[in-house]
């Protein structure tokens, strides 16, 4: 399999079931999500929670989107590394990921920090993994699949694990291009005629182009297979190195290629399930703009991303709400959303919403006026308000009469207003106190 600069059709379109070979495979792995970080860039949006447990397409949160690809990748063994303002994460966890039998020795176990081999809490994503070991030691499983817990796309794990498996290679890396310009966002890599790695730097600021494309590199998506007992005999090896940063892009991965172990590059384009225009879809949604323009992706008449495949779904955790409802016909007071996605539990009761996406329980009053908006849950919206380019994060109750999106500068003045000028607005900036888990 090489999918380096190759079209074909993704593997949501492809045969199922899988493979008996794709099954063993799944069944002897482990997976490791990482999903302690903060996530700073999403600026008040991760002030009281981890980046993956952000709300996310209407009714997800990012964690969902590996989580999910685990599970429909036959994956059911799953470890989920947390540290960082991680009640609402694990709350989330425990309602939604509750599902997997233990009679059949499947699970989500949360791993979070607590010092177990050591007295530091996590310190890299490799120490995420190594400060762990003991717990995974006991699985024994044949492979070690580690995932980032913060990124949106659908992907076949077993086609890398068979990518892995013929290739000899003692860890495989997943990548995609990107634009050059992105590459400081990322570790970058160089491979050779049979996607062997032969370089990597991680975030670089002057990157080496791929050949042939000076505008794109091939860039590390944090996902990777490593042989059970390799990685674990690596962990040790950079816990006990003092110049150590214990990342997997900083440090073990430059290490492996120095030395001249072999790292196998595996191209996303081969796994991937869901493609667009003949592109994989993956994001970062790292930043506040880049998480509005993901939402806001959504509402086109055919998304990138296809949250509709019932071949590959997105399992969450799913509350028992009514229907969404919108009410009043009047000219000057009717309720309709055009080009929305409007989840469970919302009420609207005659305002208008173009290009927005509401997730559950939003009670929007009447005369309002929404646009290219992202409204998280349980926010009450007055009568009378404006929204243009704006997310309003859980919990706020915004005033009648608040205009918001339309005069950045005026913006500035209460709310956090991004570079592209998408206006975020929480419940502190409302002068408001929430005592509910975010």
């Amino acid at each position: 399999m090489s999918g380096f600069d190759q079209e074909g059709p993704p593997v949501g379109e492809r045969e199922r079931p899988q493979p008996v070979e794709f099954r063993n495979l799944a069944n002897d792995t482990l997976a490791i999500v990482l999903a302690g970080g903060r996530g700073s860039r999403l600026v008040e949006l991760t002030d009281w929670r981890a980046k993956p447990a952000v709300p996310f397409g209407g009714k997800f949160r990012i964690i969902d989107f590996a989580l999910s690809n685990c599970v429909n990748s036959g994956i059911r063994r799953i470890g989920v590394c947390t540290q960082y303002k991680a009640q609402s994460l694990i709350r989330h966890l425990q309602r939604g990921w509750s599902f997997l039998d233990g009679r059949f020795d499947e699970f989500v176990e949360l791993l979070p920090a607590q010092q177990r081999v050591t007295a530091d809490w996590y310190r890299g994503t490799a120490d995420a993994v190594y400060q762990n070991i003991d717990i995974l030691r006991r699985h024994r499983r044949k492979y070690v699949l580690v995932l980032a817990g913060d990124h949106v796309y659908k992907m076949d794990y077993t086609r890398m694990l068979a990518d892995h498996a013929a290739s000899g290679a003692v860890m495989t890396v997943a990548c995609i291009e990107v634009p050059r310009a992105e590459a400081s966002q990322f570790g970058v890599m160089t491979v050779d005629a049979d996607r062997r790695v032969s370089a990597f730097d991680e975030k670089p600021a002057h990157p080496a182009p791929m050949p042939g494309h000076p505008d794109k590199v091939l860039a590390s998506m944090g996902i990777y297979v490593f042989d059970e007992t390799f990685l674990y005999d690596q962990l040790i090896r950079d816990a006990e190195d003092g110049e150590s940063s214990h990342d997997f892009g900083k440090d073990l991965i430059p290490w492996m290629i120095r030395t001249s172990l072999h790292v196998n590059a595996h191209s996303f384009r081969d796994s991937c399930v869901n493609m667009s225009k003949g592109r994989p879809y993956w994001r970062d949604a790292g930043t506040l703009d880049a998480y509005w323009e993901a939402n806001i992706e959504l509402t086109r008449v055919v998304p990138d991303l296809n949250l509709y495949d019932v071949n590959w779904p997105i399992w969450s955790y799913q509350e028992q709400l009514p229907p969404a409802k919108f009410v009043f016909d009047d000219d000057e007071r009717r309720g309709m959303a055009v080009d929305s996605l409007v989840s469970g539990g919302c009420i609207v009761s005659g305002s208008r919403l173009r290009r927005s996406v509401l997730f559950s329980n939003v009670h929007v009053q009447d005369y309002c006026d929404i646009e290219d908006s992202v409204i998280l849950p349980n926010v009450e919206i007055g009568r009378h308000v404006t929204l243009r380019r704006a997310v309003v994060d859980k919990y706020c109750r915004l005033p009648d009469g608040l205009t918001a999106g339309v005069d950045p500068e005026e913006d500035r003045k209460r709310f956090h207003v991004t570079e592209r000028g998408v206006t975020v607005i929480v419940p502190e900036s409302l002068g408001q106190r929430v005592h509910h888990l975010r």
